[in-house]
């Protein structure tokens, strides 16, 4: 449990993992019922992006900076959670996605978080005391998607974005989702996974889609080539997206390149399942 996000919090990934959340949040809320969603790799709530961590990267200055000040309408959910936290004109610190789950949740939605980190975990359960509708569990988040699944809610949103650092961890994603998919198949799926090496993606793709699961768009965002060494992008794997995402992506995608990598960047969208 070496990884900590603080180093990388508002970077480009970020940016295109956060971006959908707020958008597939909205879509959700279009209907009256009641929302449930489950954060597996939560975090700390929000970072200090002027703290040692991401003063050692700053990452943000290429992600979510450059983002704001391309001010995109269709980012406008996600861009307005980054601006309510900030004095009008700064950016000091970072919503993660706890903190745009919760600021774009309706009274009776409910926001599941998990989170493993000892510390992360203090932070995450400060952040979220007194907040209604919110419950932090220091927990596997694979393990809560047996626990919290189906939800008595019947609608709603599961993100996935661990840590990538174990060899075998995104054959254990593939597992994960199968399983939780079998237990809720009408849920939303959000899935943020980086990109070094292509064949890896395209194993996690096909075990889905060799376990029967339809309905699934891939979209990614390149900042740089793909060499099999360094982080060139990331990209989202959404089962189940919500009607008009899609059309979304389209518009989103070319902003966010355009924003973030200008020359070297792409994005691709791509449909796996059945539609």
């Amino acid at each position: 449990m070496n990884y900590r996000h603080a180093y990388h919090a508002g970077n480009h990934g970020d940016v295109l993992k956060h971006a959908l959340l707020a958008a597939i949040i909205v879509k959700l809320r279009e209907k009256p019922a009641p929302i449930f969603i489950l954060d597996t790799h939560a975090g700390t709530g929000t970072y200090d992006l002027t703290g040692p961590e991401a003063a050692k990267t700053e990452e943000w200055r290429i992600g979510i900076e450059r983002v704001l000040q391309a001010n995109a309408s269709d980012l406008d959910p996600y861009l307005a959670t980054v601006r309510a936290i900030n004095p009008p004109g700064s950016l000091a610190t970072y919503p993660g996605s706890p903190a745009i789950a919760a600021a774009l949740m309706r009274p009776g939605d409910r926001l599941v978080l998990c989170e493993l980190h000892p510390e992360d975990v203090r932070t995450l359960r400060n952040w979220a005391r007194g907040k209604p509708g919110i419950a932090v569990h220091q927990r596997d988040g694979y393990e809560m998607l047996k626990a919290a699944l189906p939800p008595p809610e019947g609608r709603g949103l599961i993100l996935v974005d661990p840590p990538y650092e174990a060899p075998d961890e995104l054959q254990k994603l593939g597992q994960a989702i199968v399983a939780g998919y079998r237990r809720w198949p009408g849920g939303r799926w959000l899935i943020w996974h980086p990109i070094k090496d292509r064949a890896p993606i395209w194993r996690l793709e096909e075990t889905l889609i060799a376990q029967g699961l339809g309905n699934i768009l891939a979209a990614e965002l390149l900042v740089g080539p793909v060499d099999g060494v360094g982080l060139a992008g990331s990209g989202v794997l959404l089962i189940n997206p919500p009607y008009g995402i899609e059309t979304l992506l389209m518009g989103m995608l070319p902003r966010l390149q355009s924003a973030l990598a200008p020359v070297h960047g792409s994005f691709a969208i791509r449909p796996l399942g059945g539609r």
